[in-house]
């Protein structure tokens, strides 16, 4: 399968300071990849390089096609409604200062129907919850009419159910609409629950990449964050499932 996003031996330095190179990942359409790593490893940076906000100091990526970004759980400065910030997401396919017409609100209005969101559009952003407040975020994403989507921290900051919630929308969009999908997230759980492909960003020189499977070992993850996690066994009623878990003293 051809990779839609690929990055080959990339690393980004500032002030001569390496934050982390020699990394490289390769993902299609339909696939999601996990971005695992302490807080400070750059797992910020490496997405904002990718989606061209950042350059590279070493390597090169490739993207076919274009990207919708969901940033971190952010505040609007204005109380806008959920049909105008979704609207936000076709600015790409405008011209300076030109107005969204029937297309993007048709494009705005099938990105909120495709979260179930249909009957939120005239709710005002400061009125619903904050995983609400994701899948609008993920709506407007949705809306540029990206292959791919990169989510920052998607989950940060929300409840178990809501986290759930966020996880099978990115699960469902990979899976259902054949978007390439990439996201960071604090949760080795969370990638071991959704993602086909895990980039750990162990240290500066260290950032192996593989399917998760392959990936995710106690050992490695013990390692990543200096540690101890363990995978068990979770009894379900539709049958045993795998987690990750800290082993707190």
């Amino acid at each position: 399968m051809a990779a839609m996003i690929r990055v080959e031996d990339a690393g980004v330095a500032f002030s001569g300071r390496w934050i982390f190179r020699n990394v490289s990942l390769a993902l299609a359409r339909g696939e999601l990849l996990a971005i695992l790593g302490r807080n400070g490893c750059g797992k910020t940076t490496l997405l904002r390089a990718l989606l061209g906000l950042q350059p590279w100091s070493s390597g090169r990526s490739e993207v076919d096609g274009a990207i919708g970004f969901v940033p971190q759980a952010a505040e609007m400065p204005f109380a806008y409604s959920v049909l105008d910030i979704v609207l936000m997401g076709r600015a790409r396919h405008l011209r300076t200062f030109e107005l969204p017409g029937l297309a993007d609100y048709t494009a705005a209005r099938e990105a909120l129907a495709m979260l179930g969101l249909q009957d939120f559009e005239q709710r005002r952003i400061d009125e619903i919850s904050g995983g609400e407040r994701q899948l609008v975020m993920i709506a407007r994403a949705l809306a540029s009419c990206s292959g791919a989507l990169v989510l920052d921290e998607p989950t940060s900051a929300l409840d178990f159910r809501n986290q759930d919630v966020i996880l099978s929308t990115m699960r469902r969009m990979a899976r259902e609409h054949g978007h390439a999908v990439i996201f960071s997230s604090q949760y080795p759980q969370h990638a071991l629950h959704i993602a086909d492909k895990v980039l750990l960003m162990n240290h500066v020189d260290h950032n192996p990449c593989g399917p998760a499977g392959e990936i995710l070992t106690e050992a490695a993850l013990t390692r990543l964050y200096d540690f101890p996690i363990r995978r068990v066994e979770v009894a379900r009623e539709e049958g045993a499932s795998s987690t990750l878990v800290p082993v707190f003293s």
